[in-house]
């Protein structure tokens, strides 16, 4: 606040010193009348004139008076003093002659200077504003990290959930700080730095928030990016100053977030500005580990590209510990929907366990967004609660986009994503190693046409060629159903080829899954670390290889078309049944997609589900029974008669997941969300 007001008073006193300017440089305005020479003179003989001043000045005598009872005014030569005096005093014309106003030195002075000093001004304050953050002029070198003070909104070690491991790490970081004696005394050493490595959104950076809310010490907190800077040796500089602040801070903590910004390896820049860089990583290594002690400051850094920086940045001494923060298991998950829940108004029937069933690949950060789009739709909806249906939609918002109900697309187009979508459905159901189908959907979500939510059971970090093998025949599931009930096929399955062929290719050149090729990896990946990006893949084979590569890829492409083509042969009653349905419903759920499968019917399967919620909130309310008894207990231990007290050790966790998911209701998951971030879509159309 102080610093807008500062700026604003800036502004103010730029806007005054340019008006004064104008004003004093701007003619004044002629209320008065103005006589010649000529027209004076014969005035005077005609006595028209009274009240006559004469004040001669450097280069002009003005003259000033009454003519005809109104102000004139009238500009002569100083010569014209001596024979205009005379004439007065002919016609008895009293006059009076003033000396000219004799100006302080200091004020011509003042005047003369006064565009100079507004324009010196005005560059102070363009420099001051182009460093930003209200520094100084000539503050380049001066670090930007923020020393953390006692904050009332501060993150805890309690606001972070689904990384027990990565908070014991770091607690036993604070806990040395805290508490050194009992490390000392077994000979134990501070560990020097911490590196937070792992997907985007696992809560890297709330971790350090976290340590700084907890760390009983100085804290100091910068970006990467805040070291550099487009002059040469200021991101050196800053490094510097940042660890002479941190020295006379010390013991404390430096956090630096997103470090890939200047610990990028050195030597591979394309450009002429990496030697700044490489200056500000060099700075960097010296500081952190060089002939000066740095006794008592740990330095904390986040990436999510722990492959491109510095290998002398990850040896011991500087970042002893390398952490994984990977994307949270399914309890995980669960913990980290209790975080973001507090404060939310939730529904009864809204159970975190089936959420985090369904949600398998999810980041915190696509959880809080989840939770956060949940809340959004039930105010859309004007609810006063979160229910389970506004959380299952937000699943599907995070993972394919919101729907676009009101796009109008034809009836042909309606039929071929019906089928497109049945197709990719049907053939999950009927292979052994594919995921259940979630939701079938013929609505466009995001740039995607209809789409088919695909989630696993249970969480996976390993898939076998068999998986990988179905997921390709799913994929092409989509195609196949248009060729074979339209006669025709789409540019639909765009996204579907590319998918499927990338799995084969990787099968082949990273897995080796090729029974031609054998368990080879192929091809080397080459990357120039200053962009930080995949430039090229060296072809460390022949060209016979590559060939032999293009042909595997064919033959698996090839022979998971022709199975999704025979399963789909072999169903196709139920390829119809599926496609006509979507199209008068637009939406299938899972149970609803069952039931078609099992031959039963839409509203049969409503009814089946209707019967299970109800005898699930049944169970609820019985399970919850001993609970309220208990509570009704604590409240009036008068009325209780002491025989029957309340079963407190029969009290289950309202929130097991075991006990909410029935068995037709597993939950599932879209392709590969555990895996490759290219793999996350749903199968669309």
């Amino acid at each position: 606040m102080n610093r807008i007001f500062k700026n604003l008073s800036i502004y103010l006193l730029i806007v005054i010193l340019a008006v004064a300017i104008i004003k004093y440089t701007s003619p004044a305005p002629q209320t008065t009348t103005e006589l010649k020479s000529n027209e004076l003179y014969t005035a005077i003989e005609k006595k028209e004139v009274k009240d006559i001043s004469i004040q001669p000045e450097d280069q002009a005598t003005t003259i000033k008076g009454k003519f005809k009872g109104k102000d004139f005014i009238s500009i002569g030569s100083v010569e014209e003093i001596s024979d205009l005096s005379k004439k007065l005093r002919e016609n008895n014309i009293t006059y009076q002659y003033k000396l000219p106003p004799k100006a302080p030195w200091w004020t011509n002075l003042f005047i003369n200077f006064l565009p100079i000093l507004l324009l010196i001004g005005i560059v102070f304050f363009m420099l001051n504003q182009t460093q930003g953050g209200g520094s100084r002029v000539m503050s380049f070198g001066k670090s930007r990290a923020r020393l953390h003070a006692d904050d009332k909104k501060r993150v805890t070690f309690e606001d972070v959930a689904g990384a027990d491991e990565v908070k014991q790490e770091l607690e036993e970081v604070v806990e040395f700080l805290k508490h050194p004696k009992k490390f000392n005394e077994l000979g134990a050493k501070i560990p020097k730095g911490v590196l937070l490595y792992g997907p985007p959104g696992t809560g890297k950076t709330l971790l350090g928030r976290a340590v700084a809310g907890e760390a009983g010490v100085p804290f100091f907190s910068i970006s990467g990016s805040d070291f550099v800077e487009m002059f040469v040796g200021v991101g050196a500089s800053r490094v510097r100053d940042l660890f002479e602040q941190a020295k006379k801070n010390s013991p404390c903590i430096v956090f630096i977030d997103e470090i890939d910004a200047v610990g990028r390896q050195r030597g591979a820049g394309l450009g002429g500005g990496h030697d700044e860089r490489e200056q500000t990583l060099n700075q960097l290594l010296v500081e952190m580990d060089g002939f000066s002690p740095n006794e008592g400051i740990i330095i904390i850094a986040a990436t999510n590209r722990p492959d491109i920086l510095d290998p002398a940045l990850l040896r011991p001494g500087r970042f002893d510990r390398q952490i994984v923060v990977d994307v949270p298991d399914i309890t995980g998950r669960k913990e980290i929907l209790q975080v973001h829940i507090k404060g939310k108004p939730l529904a009864s029937d809204v159970d975190l366990g089936v959420l985090a069933r369904r949600t398998p690949g999810f980041t915190g950060a696509d959880l809080a967004n989840m939770v956060n789009e949940a809340a959004l739709l039930s105010a859309r909806h004007n609810k006063k609660q979160i229910h389970m249906l506004e959380m299952e939609d937000a699943i599907e918002r995070v993972v394919a986009g919101p729907e676009k109900k009101s796009k109008v697309i034809s009836d042909k187009e309606k039929k071929l994503v019906s089928f497109h979508e049945a197709g990719h459905a049907l053939v999950s159901t009927m292979l052994p190693d594919s995921d259940p189908v979630h939701k079938v959907s013929i609505i466009p979500r995001g740039r995607a046409g209809g789409y088919t939510l695909i989630l696993p059971t249970e969480d996976r970090y390993y898939r076998t060629k068999s998986m990988l093998l179905d997921e390709i025949i799913v994929l092409l599931g989509g195609r196949v159903a248009e060729s074979l009930v339209l006669g025709d096929i789409s540019t639909g399955a765009q996204n579907d080829l590319e998918r499927a062929t990338g799995i084969a290719r990787k099968m082949i050149m990273e897995y080796g899954m090729s029974e031609a090729l054998g368990p080879l990896t192929l091809g080397r990946k080459t990357e120039q670390v200053f962009l930080g990006r995949d430039i090229t893949r060296d072809r460390n084979y022949s060209e016979e290889i590559a060939y032999s590569i293009d042909k595997e890829v064919r033959k698996i492409i090839d022979e998971c078309y022709v199975k999704a083509e025979k399963l789909l042969q072999a169903n196709m009653e139920k390829l119809h049944l599926i496609a006509n349905t979507l199209m008068d419903k637009e939406t299938l759920d899972s149970d609803e997609f069952t039931a078609l499968i099992e031959g039963r019917s839409v509203e049969e399967a409503k009814k089946v589900r209707l019967a299970k919620e109800a005898d699930q909130d049944k169970d609820k309310s019985i399970i919850n029974a001993p609970l309220k008894q208990a509570e009704a207990y604590e409240q009036h231990p008068e009325e209780e008669d002491g025989d029957n007290p309340p079963p407190d050790d029969k009290v289950p966790d309202d929130k097991a997941p075991d006990d909410k998911v029935p068995d037709d209701k597993a939950p599932e998951v879209t392709f590969n969300r555990t895996e490759e971030p290219q793999d996350k879509e749903p199968e669309d159309k």
